[in-house]
């Protein structure tokens, strides 16, 4: 099994997509760079993004994972759903699945949020619905992340220092989230297949 992640610094910490491939045992890469958006994927001008449009048009791959930045499915939301659906359409095309990596909202309390003027509960939930619509919309998986994130954050450390990035634990948990959804599509893609009498 292949895995392409796609986004940025949410990924890249703390080597996520190592804990991905541990417990799925794919090969996992990652196309990152700190801040970047899902639309930077798009972009072949950019360095990430002629990158994974190469990766999309000649590599094969049986999930690629998109992960927008932080706030960008709140603050850019059209910028947001039409770069998902480009890159959705182009994963198809690839003969891969698409994962949407639903991210989690800062951290309760911390600089960050307080900085941005947004309640911890208002941002979660913003973040959810749009990565649940965009799933929808374009038919694809998605691993809600920040749904574990807000499910736990009361009793675990999730968050790095900055109150933004994931801690250890953090990184752990949605590599395990995302794996999750990857094992279970495995398991209805085998039962749905037609078996040989």
């Amino acid at each position: 099994m292949r895995i392409l992640m796609l986004g940025n610094s949410f990924i890249s910490t703390n080597n996520m997509p190592q804990m991905l491939a541990n417990l799925t045992g794919a090969k996992v890469v990652h196309h990152t760079r700190g801040g970047a958006r899902l639309s930077e994927q798009l972009n072949p001008s950019t360095r990430l993004g002629s990158q994974t449009q190469a990766a999309l048009r000649n590599g094969q791959w049986d999930y690629v994972v998109l992960q927008e930045m932080s706030h960008g499915p709140i603050t850019a939301p059209k910028s947001f759903f039409s770069s998902v659906e480009g890159l959705c359409r182009q994963i198809r095309a690839n003969g891969a699945a698409p994962i949407l990596f639903a991210t989690w909202a800062y951290q309760r309390g911390g600089a960050k949020l307080t900085g941005k003027g947004w309640d911890y509960d208002e941002m979660a939930q913003k973040l959810s619905e749009a990565y649940h619509r965009a799933a929808q919309e374009n038919n694809a998986l998605i691993a809600d992340v920040g749904r574990r994130f807000y499910e736990l954050s009361d009793t675990q450390n999730l968050y790095a220092t900055d109150g933004v990035h994931p801690s250890e634990l953090g990184s752990h948990i949605a590599a395990e989230t995302i794996a999750a959804v990857i094992q279970q599509h495995e398991r209805l893609t085998i039962k749905s297949q037609p078996q040989n009498e």
